[in-house]
């Protein structure tokens, strides 16, 4: 975690510090576990195949899990996100090897808002195209 971030020394256009989180198969085991979403597509490319897609998919609510990692991360407080959302543009595709896929995460202050608040514009880009869209959040800064 950095260190906390202060309404004082953000100014609108301040960029946020880029950020990549590998995702591998096993981290999507993993958030099976810890979501209870079984879904095949999401740990076994025979049957993500057989539905249409092009491998296995990440669970979306993960995807925008490491993206809101990246903004608490980055105001220094989990508990600084006050409003958060996204809309998903298109899947993050992990294949069965040793890297997986990269999430590409970055950010921009677009607002200073009363009350210590700031609006961020996020994005999130994998291997070949962005991931989300309409990614915003309001944190409150020290």
């Amino acid at each position: 975690m950095t260190a906390t971030v202060s309404y004082d020394d953000v100014a609108v256009g301040t960029e946020m510090p880029a950020r990549t989180f590998p995702v591998q198969r096993l981290d999507l085991i993993r958030y099976c576990g810890a979501s209870g979403d079984f879904n095949v597509i999401h740990w076994n490319q025979r049957k993500a195949q057989a539905v249409g897609l092009p491998d296995v998919i990440a669970h979306g609510m993960f995807v925008m899990a490491l993206v809101g990692r990246f903004v608490t991360d980055w105001a220094g407080d989990p508990g600084a996100v006050v409003d958060y959302g996204v809309r998903f543009s298109t899947m993050l595709v992990v294949p069965d090897d040793d890297v997986g896929a990269n999430l590409e995460v970055s950010g921009v202050v677009t607002e200073k808002l009363e009350g210590r608040r700031v609006r961020v514009e996020l994005a999130a880009r994998g291997p070949e195209t962005k991931v989300l869209t309409q990614a915003r959040a309001v944190v409150q800064l020290a």
